[in-house]
């Protein structure tokens, strides 16, 4: 299972908001520096409506929603590239985690201590930022004075290394992450190797107040926490390539105790449509290069992950090495044409039950069944 680490500066709500994705009180939300040491792990289930939709029409006895593991990581201060604060520890978990939510604190809080003694929700993220980088830097002088030694012995693959080394490190250097320096397939390919911490695709979750958060969402900017919002989506987007996620770590603590239909109401007296949370997991479902092919019946209707670009017979082994290797064919309808028609049957008659083979790339939302021997 993928992992997704949510890190930022200590007292920004990351503890907060990752007891609130994961539905549980694993994590410690203290207002002091540091009081997440060890990482917290969680597996959290991600929203997906479709599965209500599809199990009416099968009569199905339970849901299956698809899931990802998140991972609350020790707060970050200036300085950690050097060991400063938990800097070692912290970094030493964010390369086992395969993306990265950065929570950035966007609201003002008397009773809640900043580490900086004011709020800067930019000057937080190029905190964060240039100790990730000094980071890579010191990674890649490393491997290039390692690759660099195999080049005089012959080593094709060191020579290209360290061609990309050497193209690498200034963009580093100025300050730019990894993720944002342009690489053939093949560079790509080979810069896997170099596990940089820069390289991981991340997610921007800005923290608002409960107080702020319906204006913000509708699109305000006129407030100082607006104004902070918009100066973080502008900065990710022109800077980064990033997406932003605006969420109320606040909101999502209260909601943990409420059942459904009471954090509906709770929303509703808000004027917010939903729970940030659910779109921030979304968000990083599709950040990691994951995306949902649904299967419905009267035992269960379930959300199967697969990666962008799977084939048919790759999304039949996430059910079962079996189907996999005997792959036959796929029996595929879009969601939205099974639901509007109502029926497998009606599908069928519509011609929009389709019958899919090897080579068929499998769309988020498709309905399959899957025809195997073995």
């Amino acid at each position: 299972m993928l992992r997704a680490g949510i890190v930022g500066l200590p007292n920004v709500g990351k503890s907060t908001l990752f007891n609130a994705v994961t539905r549980t009180r694993k994590a410690e939300a203290a207002n002091y520096p540091f009081c997440t040491i060890e990482p917290n792990v969680g597996v959290v289930t991600v929203p997906d409506s479709r599965l209500e939709v599809l199990s009416k029409i099968s009569g199905s006895q339970k849901l299956i929603p698809a899931a990802i593991e998140m991972v609350d990581i020790a707060g970050l201060v200036k300085g950690a590239s050097q060991g400063e604060g938990l800097g070692n520890k912290f970094l030493s978990h964010i390369r086992e985690v395969d993306a990265i939510i950065q929570v950035v604190r966007c609201f003002e809080d008397e009773d809640i201590h900043h580490v900086s003694g004011s709020v800067d929700p930019l000057r937080d993220i190029e905190v964060i930022l240039t100790e990730l980088v000094l980071v890579d830097l010191e990674s890649v002088q490393k491997r290039k004075d390692r690759s660099a030694k195999n080049v005089r012995s012959g080593d094709k693959t060191a020579k290209a290394e360290v061609a990309l080394l050497e193209k690498l490190e200034p963009h580093l250097n100025s300050g730019k992450p990894a993720i944002t320096f342009e690489m053939t397939d093949d560079e790509r390919a080979l810069a896997k190797n170099f596990f940089l911490l820069t390289s991981k695709a991340t997610l921007f979750a800005c923290n608002v107040k409960e107080s702020d958060l319906p204006e913000v969402m509708a699109g305000k900017r006129d407030s100082a926490t607006g104004k902070r919002v918009a100066a973080v989506e502008q900065y990710c987007k022109e800077h980064l390539g990033a997406e932003c996620v605006i969420i109320s770590a606040q909101i999502e603590a209260e909601l943990m105790d409420l059942t459904p239909e009471e954090a509906a109401d709770y929303l509703k007296d808000l004027g917010v449509a939903e729970s940030g949370v659910g779109a921030l997991i979304r968000a990083v479902y599709h950040l990691l290069g994951l995306r949902t092919y649904l299967t419905t019946g009267e035992k269960e209707t379930r959300a199967w992950t697969i990666h962008v670009g799977d084939k048919a017979p790759a999304a039949a082994g996430v059910i079962h090495s079996d189907f996999e290797r005997g792959f036959i064919a796929a029996e595929t309808v879009a969601y939205e044409d099974l639901v509007a028609l109502g029926s497998y049957a009606k599908a069928r008659e519509a011609g929009k039950l389709r019958v899919e083979g090897k080579e068929y790339v499998v769309k988020d939302g498709d309905v399959m069944d899957f025809r195997f021997n073995v």
